[in-house]
């Protein structure tokens, strides 16, 4: 059993300890959320993006200004209301990814786009950092053609500038956005030991550090 799957099973078996004990039920839920119509700039706006292991992205974008909120979930695949087992058996066709939450009046959506590249390995494909498989794929999956256009010409940019030599990160419309199960929500806060060990022995900040520098 790989570490991620190790520390999700502790976690259950935690949170089944927890739930007993008060008499609730364990099975999580999660549903189904799409978030395509354009809100209005005075209301929090969304964006979706998947930077492979979830608890880790949305640690990442939780420390930037201007974010309300990051839900982890699962996206970009075929599976109707998929479960965490399912999805990281890599037979659903889901990523695990991240819908943001955030207030375009502190933080563009063109700011989210930039952070976004510097917080992953966009080089490599189906993977990242200790995550292989497609279910661990990055992508940037855009809801409105003002989305699309950002996100392009920043892919376009990063090129030219030849900071990387390829891109390999997925670049599609945004389709239905699955909430994953409760207990992965903010679970570098429900879990902080089992989550820096699971970050650090996956190579995650030391790969971003040698791709990009000093953020």
């Amino acid at each position: 059993m790989s570490a991620r799957r190790l520390l999700t099973a502790l976690s259950l078996l935690v949170l089944g300890s927890t739930a007993g004990a008060a008499g609730t039920a364990t099975e999580p839920t999660h549903r189904p959320d799409n978030m395509m119509a354009v809100p209005s700039p005075t209301t929090p706006q969304t964006a979706i993006f998947a930077g492979g292991c979830f608890w880790c992205i949305e640690a990442d974008f939780e420390k930037l200004p201007g974010v309300i909120a990051v839900e982890s979930g699962y996206t970009a695949g075929q599976t109707v209301n998929p479960t965490y087992e399912q999805v990281s058996a890599g037979g659903t066709g889901h990523t695990e990814a991240v819908r943001v939450r955030y207030d375009a009046q502190k933080v563009s959506y063109s700011q989210l786009v930039e952070y976004f590249w510097r917080h992953i390995d966009p080089t490599v494909k189906d993977r990242q950092f200790c995550d292989v498989g497609s279910q661990y794929r990055s992508g940037i999956y855009w809801q409105n053609d003002a989305e699309r256009k950002i996100v392009e010409s920043s892919r376009d940019a990063l090129l030219k500038s030849g900071k990387i030599a390829r891109i390999e990160t997925e670049l599609q419309p945004a389709s239905t956005f699955y909430l994953a199960e409760e207990y992965h929500q903010d679970y570098y806060k429900k879990n902080p030991v089992r989550y820096a060990y699971y970050r650090s022995g996956c190579g995650r900040d030391i790969r971003v550090q040698n791709l990009w520098g000093s953020r």
